[in-house]
């Protein structure tokens, strides 16, 4: 991977684990040797309301924020939250939303989430092994199966 610094916007609701995907997003950077920066809006959070993070790695990252306009991949897990940050995707970025998974193949509907990041980790040149990891290391034991179906999910996508 260059040194040239890849921004990703991750965007929903409060409860559909947002920030934890954002935090696997670091991690997975992280465990491929790259340098990471994080920051997160909770807003309203708690209550549903809307959430986002940015997460920006490469070979050297100064600023946990993505510039306004400057997202190369923003993945939206509420359908209706889409228009309300497309402003934050660079001409030419990526707009990954649940369109892109076949949600009624998740093994849990909780795991959307972790099925965007399969449908994200396509779009990036990061072994998938530590995408793989990175999730692992997120949750218990007795959630690994079903998130790394949903991950496997997503990395196959939805036929259009």
């Amino acid at each position: 991977m260059s040194t040239n610094v890849t921004n990703v916007v991750i965007a929903g609701l409060g409860g559909q684990g947002v920030i934890k995907a954002a935090g696997i997003i670091a991690d997975t950077a992280f465990r491929a040797g790259l340098d990471v920066k994080q920051s997160e809006l909770h807003g309203m959070s708690q209550r549903g309301g809307s959430v986002s993070s940015d997460i920006r790695f490469g070979g050297e990252v100064l600023s946990p924020m993505v510039p306004a306009g400057a997202a190369d991949f923003l993945v939206v897990a509420a359908p209706d939250q889409v228009e309300v940050n497309r402003q934050q995707l660079r001409a030419g970025g990526v707009l990954i939303t649940p369109a892109d998974v076949d949600e009624k193949l998740l093994p849990n509907k909780k795991s959307l989430n972790i099925a965007l990041l399969g449908v994200l980790s396509r779009q990036l040149p990061i072994a998938e092994h530590h995408w793989r990891d990175a999730i692992r290391a997120a949750f218990p034991e007795k959630l690994h199966a079903a998130n790394d179906q949903a991950f496997a999910l997503g990395r196959k996508g939805v036929n259009r």
